[in-house]
């Protein structure tokens, strides 16, 4: 199998007011895989992690992310608009809570809303959101969205093992890959930290299809 390690990382300036990127390849490295090493295939298909855009897409953009995340917040339009006008994109949001109890509180309400069809209507309720969450705050982005926030709840505690085993495997992975923090996008095979604007994304994409 194929795991990943973090090579050749290249600082470049980032066009049009984005933040600076890190783009490190993710290539194959020989040998036996450790119980402790990181597939490929763990970061881009993990199967309990919803998938947003095209399911069946050719390129895969994994985005460790926190509804607290300002950067985050700003970047998601750019980032779903993209993914919906191409077509041809899966969109793995990975839930990575680091900025405190309303992150966690956040990203357990809206994968309990997988298992009712409500999962991306609930992240778009909450990456629109501005500045700091509070329980409040998240239960009035949600409930304005249409959604019954009790029916969430009661979804992602009858499903508390997957979704809180998801979290944990998306903390080891940022772990391993080194992130410093959110947002931090993987687009086919390369690492790009921090925030990236639409024509970065473009170009990500681009290059991923060779």
């Amino acid at each position: 199998m194929s795991i990943f390690t973090r090579r050749n990382a290249i600082i470049a300036g980032a066009a049009g007011g984005a933040a600076a990127l890190l783009g490190s390849a993710l290539v194959p490295l020989a040998g036996r895989v450790q119980a402790q090493d990181l597939t490929v295939e763990d970061v881009l298909f993990d199967p309990d992690n919803p998938v947003l855009g095209n399911p069946e897409g050719d390129v895969t953009i994994v985005e460790f992310f926190d509804y607290q995340c300002p950067y985050c917040k700003v970047n998601h339009r750019d980032l779903t608009e993209v993914v919906a006008r191409d077509g041809n994109v899966r969109l793995v949001m990975k839930d990575w809570p680091i900025f405190g109890a309303p992150s966690v509180r956040a990203s357990q309400l809206t994968l309990g809303a997988v298992s009712v069809g409500a999962y991306e209507a609930a992240n778009t309720a909450l990456m629109a959101t501005k500045g700091r969450l509070s329980d409040a705050g998240i239960n009035e982005a949600l409930q304005k969205a249409g959604l019954d926030v009790a029916r969430l709840d009661a979804a992602y505690r009858a499903n508390r093992a997957t979704w809180d085993g998801l979290m944990t495997r998306n903390s080891f992975q940022a772990e391993q890959l080194g992130l410093q923090g959110t947002p931090a996008f993987i687009i086919g095979t390369t690492i790009f930290p921090g925030a990236m604007d639409r024509k970065a994304l473009l170009e990500a994409i681009t290059t991923s299809r060779g």
